[in-house]
C-alpha cells in the first residue's frame, strides 16, 4: 500500500509549534479581542507575562506575518500592535479552541 502524507501536515505542525510557544496564542487572542491596536504595555498586561516574553513572541509573530507593528512618524518610540489581515483568518479557529478548552477536562496521568 502506497500512502502519501500531504505536505500540509508539516505546515500544520509548524503553525502549532509557533502558536504553542509561551504566550503566542494568548497574544493573538488579546489582539483579536481588542477594539483596536494596542500599545506594548497594554498587550503585556493583557497576557500577564514578562516584557522579555512578550517582546520575543511579538517579534516572532511579526516575522511570521501574524502581527503588524504600527508606528507614528511623529512619535517613533510609540508602537502599536495589531493582528495582520492574515491572522484575522485564525480568529474563528482561536475562538473554537478557546471554547473547546473551556469545556474540556484534562484527566490526571
Amino acid at each position: 500500500m502506497n500512502e502519501h502524507c500531504s505536505p500540509t501536515y508539516g505546515k500544520v505542525d509548524d503553525v502549532l509549534e509557533m502558536l504553542t510557544k509561551s504566550k503566542s496564542l494568548h497574544i493573538l487572542m488579546v489582539l483579536d479581542r481588542a477594539s483596536g491596536p494596542l500599545r506594548f504595555t497594554e498587550l503585556k498586561e493583557g497576557v500577564k507575562a514578562s516584557s522579555t516574553t512578550v517582546s520575543r513572541r511579538i517579534k516572532e509573530l511579526e516575522a511570521n506575518g501574524l502581527v503588524v507593528r504600527l508606528t507614528n512618524p511623529n512619535a517613533p518610540q510609540l508602537s502599536l500592535y495589531a493582528l495582520s489581515s492574515h491572522a484575522t483568518k485564525l480568529s474563528p479557529v482561536m475562538q473554537s479552541l478557546y471554547e473547546w478548552a473551556e469545556q474540556w477536562t484534562m484527566k490526571p496521568i
